[in-house]
């Protein structure tokens, strides 16, 4: 492999992760201040806050609307439906009910996540998976969990709440799983730029019509305005700043390898839990941190032979 297709490699691949480090920086920090407002409105707001905005300085992207082939609208409805909206909408009801315990829900996300990505990206994209690849990121996953947990076992029996946050993060997993994959098809068409719009439209729209069904517009009324400081960062950082980002790497490395480097999500939410909250890591957890940087970083300077 030629050391510039390496250079854009590597590119990518740190784009993704610090992508992965801002998601972890809104789960632990930014998201939990809007624990007084409805998760539908929270996830309405927090994409038609940044589509507004998008639409004063990028709506020039519209003239690719009325040519887009039916396909490409349909990947965009797609991914804006599982990664927007539904997958949103799940992760964030499953923090919302363990009151933002969120490692236990981090965990099922993320350890998952990667599984639902590599079988979509080799059923759907055809990206074939080397035997290297496939130990690096299983010692990945594995770290991830050890990183999460220590020597312990998910605590599933606390109550009700736990059981329905679970089976929310499993939803969640499959959904920005598929949305990974479906975002790497639709990349080789558009720019990064335009996806980012176009999801951030779609998703916008898909949860305008949740609110019409099922949401309380009166969530308008009783947002406080520290709800809404945290909402325009979240909207301009580690909302639409991030996808932006994320997008960019797409387009630079296969789905299989970008759901890896994704793994800086729960890294990055460990380490922001102990600076933030106090939660101090043990030293099985500190050596699953190593583990997990190093299989990251096998698997991004050796491309050519993992994926």
């Amino acid at each position: 492999m030629a050391n510039s297709e390496r250079s854009v490699i590597l590119k990518g691949s740190i784009a993704i992760a610090i992508s992965a480090v801002l998601w972890g920086i809104d789960g632990v920090v930014l998201t939990p201040r809007l624990y007084n407002l409805d998760v539908g409105y929270v996830v309405f707001i927090l994409h038609a806050f940044p589509f507004f905005l998008m639409n004063l300085l990028l709506f020039r992207h519209y003239r690719f609307l009325p040519k887009m082939p039916g396909s490409d609208v349909l990947i965009f409805f797609l991914i804006s439906l599982f990664g927007g909206a539904i997958g949103t909408l799940a992760i964030v009801k499953a923090l919302f009910l363990l009151n933002f315990n969120h490692l236990s829900v981090v965990v099922l996300l993320q350890k998952l996540q990667p599984v639902f990505a590599i079988f979509l990206a080799r059923t759907i994209l055809g990206e074939k998976l080397k035997q290297r690849f496939l130990l690096w990121a299983s010692l990945a996953i594995v770290a991830g969990y050890f990183l999460t947990f220590g020597w312990g076992l998910p605590d599933m029996n606390t109550d009700i709440n736990t059981i329905y946050a679970a089976l929310l993060a499993l939803l969640a997993a499959f959904s920005f799983g598929s949305s990974t994959v479906l975002s790497k098809k639709i990349l080789g068409n558009y720019s990064f730029i335009t996806s980012t719009f176009y999801r951030y439209g779609f998703t916008t729209m898909i949860m305008l019509a949740y609110m019409i069904l099922w949401g309380d517009f009166g969530q308008f009324a009783i947002t406080t305005r520290d709800n809404w400081i945290f909402i325009i960062v979240i909207g301009l950082t580690t909302g639409s700043g991030a996808i932006f980002l994320y997008y960019y790497g797409l387009r630079k490395v296969k789905a299989i390898l970008a759901t890896i480097s994704e793994l800086m999500f729960p890294l990055s939410a460990v380490i922001f839990d102990y600076l933030i909250n106090d939660s101090l890591l043990t030293p099985v957890q500190w050596l699953a941190a190593i583990a997990m940087l190093l299989a990251i970083f096998r698997l991004n300077s050796e491309p050519e032979r993992i994926a």
